[in-house]
Formats: C-alpha cells, structure tokens, sequence
C-alpha cells in the first residue's frame, strides 16, 4: 500500500511566546515496498513524523493517505490495524506482567475486533515455537517466562516480532537498537532486514548511525528543521560525508 503525507504541519505551545513548528508543510509519498532509512539531527521532527504517521499525534493541517483511505481523523487504535511500531525503549511495546507467548497472541490480533471467545493460546504455543526459534536471545525456550523478567535485547526482538507477526501495511521503527549493545544492535538489524526482505514490508526506520542508514533499505531521507532536505534512492553513489552536508541549519 501506498501512504501519503500531504502539506503536514505540526506546532506545540499554539498561541504562545512559545509556539514553533516542528513539521513544516512537509509532503512526502511512501511506495509499497519501501524501507526508508530516516536520519536528522535532535529535533528535525523525526519522531513527530512517526507520531502523526501512527495516530498519536493529530496534524495541525495536512492528510494522510493509505491507498486512499482517509487516515488523518483515525485514532491510534484504530490505526493499529494497518500501522505497527516498535519503540527505543525496550520496556515499551509489551506486556511486562504476561508471557513472551500471551504477547505474540496479542500481536497475532492486533487491529481485530475483541470478543469473548477463548483465547487458544496452547493451539497457538507451536507456532510461536516455530517463529522465535529462528530468532536470537534463545526466546523460543522462554515462551512461559513473563516478558518483564527478559533482557533488554530479548524484550527487544519480541517488540519487533510483534510488530511483524501479523503483517502491517506500514512498520514504523523508532531508533529501535539504540538502546542495546553492540552486538545485540547487530543481531537485530541483520533481523529486521531479513524480515522486512522475507515479508516485503513497506518500512520507515529511523537512526541515528550513517553506516545503517547507508547499509540497510533502499531509500534515505534526511529532515532538517521540519522539512525533507535528501529523499534518495540513489544510495550507491551517496556518501556519510555528503549526508553530513544536509544536517547543517
């Protein structure tokens, strides 16, 4: 599916001595298929793109377009169905006081109307077995332990995992390994490109490191004070210095 970002802005503190903008008119089209890399230094608006892509945050002016449909007076709730999200923080995204396999079977409905039938978790406990087996942290042999007794990098990993399981039109990734160490960064990266390439997921990730930004997706945008200044695909012939130029005010 494609999302459209029409003529979007954003102000905080309306009114005020301290009113500013944060978007400023920004426009900007994301092709099924995509998996868009955003870079930008603290406070371009990244994370407010995200938060008014994912519902949290209602557009002073602008729409969002999904294939057509009018997403822009949609809550977050209802948005879920087409839209997931995987967090910095490790703590956010799950739920620490049920099981790694209560989690999945809460991801595997999300955006479903809820209803009072029987959960079936134990039917499910097969393929959530199936699924994190391939994945690191050994989360696959803690399916029963409650997901606020993980590691960061586990609770990570199922973030992720619950955010793919059923499928989204749009994946959106907020600086989801910074918060963890090197390796365990890696390890999830090399994952999250694996899967975003098995499931052809249309995705728009943000990061704060040039080397990822350049390695992983096949488009990068960069955004300074509120607006797009590089949306490229042409990656091959771009380097970190180069994007560097574009961070400057």
């Amino acid at each position: 599916m494609t999302l459209e970002l029409k003529n979007i802005t954003t102000v905080v503190n309306p009114g005020t001595s301290e009113e500013k903008k944060i978007l400023k008119d920004l426009s900007l089209t994301i092709e099924a298929g995509d998996f868009i890399t955003l870079l930008g230094t603290n406070g371009a608006g990244k994370s407010t793109l995200l938060n008014v892509i994912n519902g949290s945050l209602k557009p002073d002016t602008g729409q969002l377009l999904l294939d057509g449909l009018d997403l822009t007076p949609l809550s977050e709730v209802k948005r879920a169905s087409y839209i997931a999200q995987v967090f910095q923080d490790p703590k956010m995204g799950t739920a620490p006081r049920m099981t790694v396999a209560e989690n999945l079977l809460l991801a595997l409905k999300r955006g479903q109307k809820r209803t009072l039938r029987p959960r079936r978790l134990q039917a499910h406990l097969p393929q959530f077995k199936e699924l994190t087996a391939k994945l690191p942290n050994n989360l696959s042999e803690r399916l029963q332990t409650f997901t606020g007794d993980l590691s960061g990098g586990q609770r990570q990993t199922l973030s992720f995992l619950m955010a793919t399981i059923a499928r989204p039109d749009i994946l959106l990734l907020d600086e989801h390994t910074a918060a963890l160490d090197p390796n365990t960064s890696a390890e999830l990266l090399k994952l999250t490109d694996e899967v975003i390439t098995e499931k052809d997921l249309t995705c728009l990730m943000i990061t704060h490191r040039l080397q990822d930004a350049l390695r992983y997706g096949n488009r990068i945008i960069v955004l300074n004070d509120g607006q797009i200044v590089l949306d490229t695909r042409d990656k091959e012939n771009l380097t970190e210095e180069q994007i560097l130029t574009y961070f400057a005010n």
